[in-house]
């Protein structure tokens, strides 16, 4: 993303040539690389999904389970490769950019897709807050509840309410949604990056362990057994178990986002593959240790936060400073998703009021040290607003498991496949009932199919958690 007082001189800057301050298009030379993208991807895709992939694991068995997860990291790296191909229309080196997903649709397809897509993603990124809001305060209630745990010599039981962690969180988002542009986050996104590895690791090494005490590896080839749940249960939650699997891997939704912060040359779609490659290759190595370490560990009794699976076993330490990191990758991950509705909603507003000085200046206060704070009172506004909005649903609403598989069953495929394949048919003028045309809908009406299951068995699991629910008072 960029500054907004660019927005108009870029807009009519012809994209043919650059210089040393500004690129073809007349914005701010862009700095980003394969390092700078890798890290915004591992920090947008190894976020709260991770957790739930032991209880996806244990679903499906030792055989589906790691296969499933393999098969989604081979569909999110090749459509995204797609969709790179997709951020200029024309020529790959010096056609039009596209700068958001949306602008891609815009170009490629036209329409009514463009306003379907448009609902589509952002009601994802909405949804994703609320998701992140949600893990962010069973993590932070871990550490409560382990410390008061040991405190009390395993005495107390240390019930708590998720309101006040909730509500935490929502004020450092409040104060973190006032960063401007995506650019500005380079630094929030790879510290986010390590926390993702600090508590995937922790994970890990703890599965590793409860594995060693156990002196087994638990779990079947078929997953949990018929006898620890009906047949029925069995059916919904192999189904949820598909939407979990498909949210840790969700990141389409902001990958044109992350590619004009890239630099030039080579090619922003070189650059991005090479970062899509790597990123979705660290990813799927840390999903298979963690979802599989998870179920040896378990079995039919994964939970569906791994890291609260381990309850207030030794070294407790260690699970404070694996959920502290969680917290702190969430706080960058929110950001990352959400900065792309954060600016088509400022861009919308500058565009149908642009003499408004409420909408387009901004004050700097000047800050020690440091550059002076552009503060926007709209953004100050709305982006308060829209926290505080997914703050209230998160304490409406705290099933992390379903929330997570309903939000990767619903953006999984219109946002993953549907349009990126789309648009790469549009962009290559590949022509309709050749072999590649029917290849790729064949691929994309396939996914279509374990999206509709995915989104089934969320719904499932939602309706049996809303049977035994009371709004604003949920405990753990």
């Amino acid at each position: 993303m960029v500054q907004n007082q660019q927005e108009a001189f870029a807009v009519d800057m012809p994209q043919t040539g650059g210089s040393k301050c500004f690129d073809d298009d007349g914005r701010i030379k862009r700095t980003g690389n394969v390092l700078t993208a890798s890290a915004h991807i591992i920090t947008a895709v190894i976020g709260s999904g991770v957790l739930s992939l032991a209880w996806a694991t244990a679903q499906l068995g030792w055989l589906a389970g790691p296969a499933v997860m393999l098969l989604f990291s081979v569909v999110t790296y090749f459509t995204s490769t797609l969709l790179a191909a997709c951020y200029r229309s024309g020529d790959p080196i010096s056609g039009k950019r596209n700068y958001t997903y949306m602008d891609a649709v815009r170009s490629n397809l036209g329409g009514v897709k463009v306003k379907l897509c448009g609902i589509v993603q952002y009601l994802n990124i909405f949804g994703v807050a609320i998701g992140y809001t949600i893990a962010s305060a069973i993590s932070m209630m871990a550490i409560k509840r382990s410390n008061c745990f040991h405190q009390s010599g395993g005495k107390d039981p240390c019930h708590m309410n998720s309101n006040p962690y909730m509500i935490a969180f929502g004020l450092v988002q409040i104060v973190f949604s006032q960063i401007p542009d995506f650019d500005q986050l380079w630094w929030l996104s790879i510290l986010a990056a390590v926390m993702s590895f600090t508590y995937s690791s922790a994970g890990l090494a703890l599965g590793i362990a409860q594995v060693v005490a156990n002196g087994k590896v638990k779990g079947s080839f078929t997953g949990i057994s018929i006898g620890a749940v009906t047949e029925t249960q069995k059916v919904w939650r192999s189904f949820q178990a598909l939407g979990d699997i498909a949210f840790a891997y969700s990141y389409s939704i902001i990958l044109i986002e992350i590619q004009d912060t890239v630099k030039s040359p080579p090619s922003e779609e070189k650059t991005m593959k090479k970062a899509t490659l790597v990123s979705v290759g660290v990813t799927t190595t840390f999903y298979m240790l963690c979802g599989c370490m998870g179920y040896a560990a378990f079995g039919d009794m994964s939970p569906g936060n791994l890291l609260t699976g381990f309850g207030f076993y030794n070294p407790y330490w260690l699970l404070d400073i694996a959920n502290a990191a969680i917290v702190v990758h969430l706080v960058g991950a929110y950001q990352v998703y959400c900065q792309p509705l954060f600016a088509f909603i400022e861009r919308q507003a500058s565009v149908r009021f642009p003499d408004s000085d409420f909408i387009a200046k901004d004050i700097k206060i000047p800050i020690p040290g440091f550059k002076p704070l552009r503060l926007n009172f709209f953004r100050l506004i709305w982006r308060t607003v829209f926290v505080i909005i997914t703050t209230l649903i998160s304490m409406l609403l705290p099933f992390f498991n379903d929330v997570v598989g309903l939000l990767g069953a619903l953006g999984f495929w219109p946002l993953t496949v549907y349009f990126p394949v789309e648009m790469y048919i549009e962009q290559k003028k590949i022509a309709r009932w050749s072999t590649q045309w029917v290849c790729l809908q064949v691929f994309s009406s396939a996914c279509l199919v374990v999206s509709i299951a995915a989104a089934a068995g969320s719904i499932a699991g939602v309706v049996l958690d809303l049977k035994s629910y009371k709004p604003f008072q949920s405990n753990y």
